[in-house]
C-alpha cells in the first residue's frame, strides 16, 4: 500500500475508533513523538493505548484538511474539534513496507500562543476558512 494510503486509512480508523484497524497500520516498534508536550511514545501498543484510552478516546470526529506525500513521508494537517477548543495536528509520518515506522506531531489549538504586540504593524488576524 502507497504511504499517503496508509496514513489516510491511520486518519479514518482513528475517527472510527477502529482501534485494531489502527494497530496493523502501526509498525510494533514504531516511534512517535509529541514535541510540544515533550512526549514519545514507543511501540504499536502504547501507541494504541494512548489513543483508545477513555478519557482521551470520545466521540470527537476527525477532519483531514491536507495530506501531502513524498517517497515515504507523509504530512498530514487534522483538526480535531471538542466542546470546549479545536485541536490541530501537524504530522510528519515515515512509512516503510507499508506500516508507519515514525512520526513527529505537533499538536496545539488554533490561537493559544497570543501574538506579541510587537509584531502588531506587520501582521493581520487570522481568518478561519
Amino acid at each position: 500500500m502507497e504511504p499517503l494510503n496508509v496514513v489516510a486509512q491511520l486518519w479514518e480508523r482513528i475517527e472510527a475508533r477502529d482501534w485494531d484497524g489502527v494497530a496493523k497500520l502501526i509498525a510494533e516498534d514504531a516511534v512517535i513523538e509529541w514535541p510540544v508536550s515533550g512526549e514519545r511514545i514507543v511501540g504499536r501498543a502504547n501507541f494504541v493505548a494512548v489513543n483508545s484510552d477513555d478519557g482521551y478516546a470520545d466521540d470527537r470526529s476527525v477532519e483531514l484538511l491536507r495530506i501531502l506525500a513524498d517517497g515515504d513521508l507523509v504530512v498530514t494537517e487534522v483538526e480535531i474539534p471538542q466542546d470546549h477548543v479545536v485541536y490541530r495536528a501537524v504530522s510528519l509520518w515515515t512509512v516503510r513496507d507499508g506500516e508507519i515506522v515514525g512520526a513527529r506531531e505537533y499538536w496545539t489549538s488554533p490561537g493559544q500562543d497570543p501574538a506579541p504586540r510587537w509584531r502588531a504593524g506587520y501582521v493581520e488576524p487570522l481568518v478561519a476558512d
